[in-house]
């Protein structure tokens, strides 16, 4: 098995590295965000010096010591959506091309065919996700810009968490992803679907702002997005838990089984889609 997923990973590989415009726009749209979005939309000038607001502010924010703080974490989620939009279109154009009914036609497993997919593009999905964090700490380095401050001491446990938490992030919105590629055979008809899930999956989540103004309804629904599970998972690390009501490795399990619903069933339509072939 090790052979064939070896070889479907460097196709993967070769095919990346000849797109570099598509590579450079995928790592530009998250740092412009960071520049532009997160250095102009600063929701602590908005509130008087109070020490009272500034508690309140602190409360919204869930610990964060700043807006950019808050919406570094969150962006996160937002880089593993939009990154992860992409990977079922690959999957699509091999079907138009014909080049999967000949990877079929070789003696490979059909979940070695699906694993690849899903390694190769769930790495893509995390690559960008460290250049958002590390630009984001690096900005609070450079005066006049915001940047990510990391409050409490992250230790080795830490650490593993949110390494986890990224990972699992990417593996579970990669899998839904690939789901719908295998699905459709138009990319059209793919698009139209991914567009229309994309914008509810984000705004249903806790990423990009606090939602304790959200009415009750939506703040449930928030509470189990798994956007909102893997920044819990981080923000708890980064900036501490006392406006958590549950510890991380609780978020981080619900992530988990995030992950693995979505990974089941994008093997099981891929299993299916491969058979009829």
């Amino acid at each position: 098995m090790f052979l064939p997923l070896r070889s479907l990973l460097k196709r993967e590989y070769l095919r990346w590295v000849r797109a570099p415009t598509w590579i450079i726009a995928g790592l530009l749209t998250p740092i412009l965000y960071l520049l532009l979005f997160g250095q102009a939309f600063n929701l602590g000038k908005l509130v008087p010096p109070d020490p009272r607001a500034q508690a309140g502010l602190s409360a919204a924010l869930l610990g964060a010591p700043n807006y950019f703080s808050y919406f570094a974490v969150g962006m996160v989620g937002m880089v593993a959506v939009t990154s992860a939009l992409f990977a079922g279109t690959g999957v699509i154009f091999d079907k138009q091309l014909g080049i999967l009914q000949r990877t079929i036609a070789t003696p490979v497993r059909r979940s070695t065919i699906f694993a690849s997919s899903l390694i190769f593009r769930g790495l893509l999905v995390v690559l960008p996700i460290f250049i958002v964090l590390g630009l984001a700490l690096a900005f609070a380095q450079i005066p006049g810009l915001a940047g990510l401050t990391v409050t409490q001491n992250l230790g080795a446990v830490g650490l593993i968490e949110v390494l986890v938490a990224i990972f699992v992030l990417a593996i579970a919105f990669t899998s839904l992803f690939l789901a719908f590629g295998f699905l459709f055979a138009r990319v059209e008809s793919y698009f139209a679907v991914v567009n229309l899930l994309n914008l509810p999956i984000l705004f249903t989540s806790n990423a990009l702002y606090p939602y304790g103004t959200s009415p009750t309804w939506l703040q449930n629904i928030t509470a189990y997005n798994p956007i909102s599970l893997a920044v819990n998972v981080m923000r708890e690390n980064f900036f501490g838990g006392a406006y958590y009501p549950h510890p991380a490795y609780v978020y981080l399990g619900g992530l988990v089984l995030w992950a693995a619903a979505l990974g089941v069933m994008a093997l099981l339509l891929a299993s299916r889609a491969l058979r009829t072939k």
